[in-house]
């Protein structure tokens, strides 16, 4: 049986960026405290509790004064940075350059929208921590729709701009759009705004084409991963026989019954040690 690792899979550019400045911080020995989870990946976030990462919520935030609070790539509202400032908390700030550009992108919507009478929507997972950073940008409502059956929703005689988390997929964020348009009292007044991040949409039709040329797939993605839920979905469109882990011992040995190939990909948020686990523990079964 051959095993290949995807060369693409793996962390994207933020993701990356947060951890190296996550481990920056910690290379003094001295504790860093990361406002949720940094990666959404739990064998990773253990590896850095190893060294000295906690993880911790706004509900902690008081105690932390004269700590080092981490913001991770996802981003937060400004009423975070506002009171980690008057607790008198240090803040290392990871949000991804991507993110940061679209919360400006948010603000910027909710002031064209506020004079026209129109509304901001975003396609996003609600209660994901990008999403909440965005929706937190500004005091004025913000509409979250997941799928169709959240279009509902939406007031279709107002001018409407439409915004998406940036590991959103681009075929889900193009056809709500265009369902938008056709919906509304005026197809002019919707604006498509793609905020999606090219370095996570492009591997969508790259995965597919990975995922078809395996007699089996393993995906590997914590569970908390919004991305890799719809990476993992690619993977099984392309290749039904696909199969979703979090770390190597999940993997059942009679999924590989019969198969002469096994392709190993994962989400932005899996590291390449961890796929490399997969592959070594496949090698063993």
């Amino acid at each position: 049986m051959t095993v290949e690792i995807d060369d693409k899979s793996g962390f994207c550019f933020g993701v990356v960026r947060a951890i190296g400045e996550a481990e920056k911080a910690l290379a003094g020995g001295a504790t860093v405290y990361s406002l949720g989870d940094i990666v959404h990946n739990r064998v990773e976030v253990q590896r850095l509790e190893r060294l000295g990462l906690r993880t911790v919520t706004h509900a902690d935030l008081p105690r932390l004064a004269g700590c080092r609070l981490f913001i991770r790539a996802h981003g937060e509202p400004p009423e975070t940075y506002a009171r980690a400032r008057a607790l008198g908390i240090e803040v290392v700030d990871a949000t991804c350059p991507v993110v940061a550009r679209l919360q400006q992108r948010v603000v910027e919507a909710h002031a064209a929208m506020r004079e026209v009478g129109g509304q901001v929507v975003i396609l996003g997972k609600r209660g994901h921590a990008e999403v909440v950073g965005l929706t937190g940008q500004v005091a004025d409502p913000t509409l979250v729709i997941e799928d169709e059956q959240d279009l509902g929703a939406i007031d279709f005689a107002r001018p409407i701009h439409f915004l998406s988390q940036t590991t959103q997929s681009l075929a889900l964020f193009e056809r709500l759009g265009a369902e938008m348009r056709r919906r509304s009292a005026d197809p002019a007044a919707v604006k498509l705004d793609d905020t999606i991040c090219r370095r996570v949409s492009g591997r969508e039709e790259h995965l597919a084409a990975f995922a078809a040329r395996f007699d089996r797939v393993v995906f590997v993605c914590g569970r908390k991963s919004s991305n890799g839920r719809v990476l993992s979905e690619v993977c099984r469109r392309a290749n039904p026989r696909t199969y979703v882990v979090e770390e190597p011992a999940e993997v059942d040995p009679s999924w590989l019954a019969g198969a002469a190939s096994v392709g190993i990909c994962g989400a932005t948020s899996t590291p390449r040690w961890l796929m490399q686990q997969v592959a070594d523990h496949l090698a063993e079964l």
